[in-house]
C-alpha cells in the first residue's frame, strides 16, 4: 500500500551544471531572478535543483498581492530567497499540482501530493559523465543520478494558495553512528535495539529528527534472516529490504487496523509511525510483550513525557512498564560552521550558564574543566553558512531505560516530574545537558542550545 509517485521532474545536466554554483542564499536568489522570465520548467528545474543544492528541507512558496516570495528552510530555520511575479508563481503552481496529482480545478481547501525528481548526471565541458570525485560536481550535489521525492502540501490562503514542498532527500538517511550520540548512549542504543522483543520509543516535536533516528534503528538491525514491517504516514524513504506500508485512514487502513494485519505476517521488528490512539497504543504494547520488538513515535516535550502521554490515551501502567525497554527525547542543535566559527574565552555569564547547567552530569562522563578562560564556539557567518554562522546539525538526546525497579514505579502512575527526577537520579543526561556537552566539545554553541531546550535555569 505505497503512496504512488504520480509524476516525475527530470533535472537535466544543463541546469545540474548551473544548480552547483548554487552554494549559498544569494547565489540561489540570483538563479531564480535569471530563470524567472524563461520557461516554467526551466523555473522548476531551477527552483527545486537550487533547494536539493542547498540541502534545504522545504521550499515555501507563499503568494501576496501582485507577487510571491520563495523561502527556504535550511538548518530548520526559514531564510528568505526572493520574490516572483503572481504570473509565473501561478505557472509554478499549476505545474506542480500537475505532476503530483493535485487537482488543478481546487482552490478552495488544502490538497496534498507527491512527485520525484530525477537528477541526471551532468557532464564535463568537452563531453562525459562528471564523476562524484570530480570538481566540477560538489559534495551537496552527490545525490545526483539518483531519486529524490518531494512532498507537496497546498493551502488556499489571502493572496492565493501556498505551497510547501518537502524534500525526501536519502542523502538524509544515516547510520547510526552519525547521529551525533555520545559514546556511552551509542553504545546504550545498540545494546538495546539487539534485543529480541520490547518498545524503543523516540519522542520530540515534528522536525525533531525522529525518523531518522528510527530509520537509523532499522538500518542498524536488518539482516536477511528477521522480517522487518513498517507502517508509516506517509512513507518518508524507502528502504530496500524491508516491507513498508503506508497508513490510509480513508480507505479503512489506520495505524489500528494496519498493526492487526502486521502481526498475521510474522515479523520480528515491527515500526509504527507514530501512537496517536488508545487501539493503536494498546496493539503496539501487546506486540512489544509477545517476542517483537517494536519502534514507534511519540509526540511528547521530554523522555519523561512518555508514559503519562501512554496514560492519556487510556494504555495501562501495568502494561507499559513491561513492554517498554526504552523512552528517548531528542532535538536538533545547529552545528558551528567550520569555515568562520572558533572558539572563544567564554563571558563570565555563559560560563556560569554552563556550570548550572552541568550540574548532576555524572562524573563517568569526562567533560572539560569549566574554569575562568575556558574557550566556547562562537558563531560568526560567512557566505558558506548563509550568514548564519552555522551549517548542518546534530542531534541532542535524553534517554532512560526501564529495569525492573523503574517498572515497579511506572506502576504508581507518576507525575511527568515525578518521573523525571526518578530517571534523572538513575543517571539520565537531559537534553539541555547533552547540548552542553556539546558545546564542550566545540560543536555548538550556548545559544543554540538555549533556543532548542530553553533557558539554562
Amino acid at each position: 500500500m505505497q503512496q504512488k509517485i504520480t509524476g516525475e521532474v527530470k533535472i537535466s545536466p544543463a541546469t545540474l551544471n548551473i544548480t552547483q554554483k548554487i552554494k549559498n542564499v544569494s547565489a540561489f536568489e540570483e538563479k531564480v531572478g535569471e530563470f524567472s522570465v524563461k520557461s516554467v520548467t526551466e523555473l522548476s528545474e531551477i527552483i527545486l535543483g537550487g533547494g536539493i543544492g542547498l540541502e534545504a528541507s522545504d521550499l515555501h512558496l507563499e503568494p501576496e498581492e501582485g507577487q510571491a516570495k520563495i523561502r527556504v528552510r535550511i538548518d530548520g530555520l526559514l531564510q528568505d530567497v526572493t520574490m516572483i511575479d503572481r504570473k509565473t508563481y501561478e505557472s509554478f503552481l499549476s505545474r506542480i499540482k500537475l505532476i503530483s496529482g493535485i487537482k488543478l480545478n481546487i482552490t478552495d481547501r488544502p490538497q496534498d501530493g507527491r512527485f520525484s525528481i530525477s537528477m541526471e548526471p551532468a557532464t564535463k565541458i568537452g563531453g562525459g559523465p562528471i564523476t562524484e570525485a570530480s570538481p566540477h560536481l560538489p559534495p551537496r550535489l552527490a545525490s545526483r543520478g539518483s531519486v529524490i521525492e518531494v512532498r507537496v502540501s497546498t493551502l488556499p490562503a489571502e493572496h492565493g494558495e501556498t505551497i510547501v514542498l518537502r524534500i525526501l532527500n536519502p542523502k538524509a538517511l544515516v547510520e547510526i553512528e552519525a547521529l551525533g550520540l555520545r559514546r556511552d548512549l551509542l553504545e546504550t542504543f545498540e545494546k538495546e535495539i539487539k534485543k529480541p522483543n520490547g518498545m524503543i520509543i523516540v519522542t520530540g516535536p515534528t522536525g525533531s529528527g525522529k525518523t531518522t533516528t528510527l530509520y537509523a534503528f532499522l538500518k542498524k538491525v536488518h539482516k536477511p534472516e528477521i522480517k522487518i514491517i513498517t507502517i508509516e504516514d506517509p512513507i518518508e524513504y524507502h528502504l530496500e529490504g524491508i516491507s513498508q506500508t503506508q497508513a490510509d485512514p480513508k480507505k479503512g487502513y489506520d495505524f489500528a487496523s494496519g498493526l492487526k494485519s502486521i502481526m498475521r505476517q510474522d515479523p520480528d521488528v515491527i515500526l509504527v509511525g507514530e501512537i496517536r490512539d488508545l487501539e493503536t497504543a494498546e496493539i503496539a504494547l501487546q506486540a512489544a510483550l509477545t517476542g517483537h520488538l517494536v519502534f514507534t513515535t511519540l509526540h511528547t516535550n521530554d523522555a519523561a513525557g512518555t508514559v503519562a502521554r501512554l496514560t492519556s490515551l487510556g494504555a495501562k501502567p501495568s502494561n507499559i512498564g513491561p513492554a517498554i525497554n526504552m523512552a528517548i527525547a531528542q532535538r536538533l542543535v545547529r552545528k558551528i560552521c567550520k569555515k568562520c566559527g572558533g572558539l572563544e574565552k567564554a563571558p563570565a555569564s555563559v560560563l556560569e550558564k554552563i556550570k548550572r547547567g552541568s550540574r548532576g552530569i555524572p562524573p563517568e562522563i569526562k567533560i572539560s574543566k569549566i574554569v575562568p578562560g575556558l574557550k566556547v564556539p562562537q558563531a560568526k557567518g560567512c557566505k558558506n553558512c548563509n550568514f548564519t554562522g552555522y551549517q548542518g546539525r546534530t542531534g541532542v538526546f535524553e534517554a532512560f531505560l526501564v529495569d525492573e525497579e523503574m517498572e515497579k514505579f511506572i506502576l504508581q502512575n507518576p507525575s511527568i516530574a515525578a518521573l523525571r527526577k526518578e530517571a534523572t537520579k538513575r543517571g539520565m543526561i537531559t537534553m539541555q545537558q547533552d547540548g552542553l556537552i556539546k558545546v564542550l566539545n566545540g560543536i555548538t554553541t550556548v545559544e543554540e542550545v538555549e533556543r532548542i531546550t530553553g533557558p539554562i535555569e
